[in-house]
């Protein structure tokens, strides 16, 4: 399983809900994203989601979302 998390100084908290039972224990490789983070769940915004996902695709996508 593979998680995004942000160190608010004290823990990580996962970006994203994750199933896990509480308390459970893991085992944590850490990789540090060269991008900016995003400060807090509460700031995080549509267009920051977009942005993270790299997504790849022609440039008038606009014009021709339907094809």
């Amino acid at each position: 399983m593979k998680i995004k998390a942000i160190f608010d100084g004290e823990v990580l908290r996962p970006v994203e809900p994750i199933e896990l039972e509480p308390n459970t224990t893991v085992e944590l490789e850490l990789e540090l994203e060269t991008e900016k983070p995003i400060q807090s769940n509460d700031e995080i915004s549509f267009f920051d989601v977009v942005e993270s996902l790299n997504l790849e695709g022609p440039s008038d996508w606009a014009k021709n979302i339907d094809r």
